[in-house]
């Protein structure tokens, strides 16, 4: 069995996170969706909500989980998950030149590869922090989060939906 890891903090998850987590789906037997937090950090929602959130949306995908990993290098993560392979999905040059390094480091440190999947070009624009502060304006974020997402996300921003 192949297992990948798809690591984030998913807070919250996007439209343009679960095409990644998709993708991975359809070229491994097993994905596991790493909720990488810092417990001394406040995001919005808690590494439990994100799980939540993340096995909803996923609920279609019979080979996908959600696992949150507290204060962990990714190395570690998936020496113990087994994986020896991380997928991430890059929006563009940026987010390239900010994970390429990483990816170097993880490969340095433990021999795990990195699997870069482009974004969906339609959704290159998407990221979390992006949709919070356009949905706190209050922008319509409708088709940017999957639909387990929305309803949760406007809750807790104090957003009408």
């Amino acid at each position: 069995m192949t297992r990948c890891v798809c690591p984030g903090s998913f807070d919250p998850l996007t439209i343009g996170h679960l095409d990644v987590v998709e993708r991975s789906a359809r070229l491994f037997d097993e994905v596991v969706v790493a909720v990488l937090y810092n417990p001394d950090k406040q995001g919005t929602f808690t590494a439990d909500e994100r799980v939540g959130l993340i096995e909803k949306s996923v609920a279609h995908l019979v080979n996908v989980r959600a696992e949150a990993f507290a204060d962990e290098l990714l190395v570690e993560v998936c020496a113990r998950l087994e994986a020896p392979i991380v997928v991430k999905g890059l929006r563009g040059e940026t987010d390239f030149s900010y994970e390429l390094p990483m990816a170097t480091m993880n490969r340095s440190l433990s021999g795990l590869e990195t699997l870069f999947l482009p974004g969906n070009p339609g959704m290159d624009h998407l990221s979390s922090s992006l949709i919070k502060q356009v949905a706190t304006l209050g922008g319509d974020i409708s088709g940017m989060v999957p639909e387990a997402v929305h309803g949760p996300l406007l809750e807790r921003l104090g957003v009408a939906g």
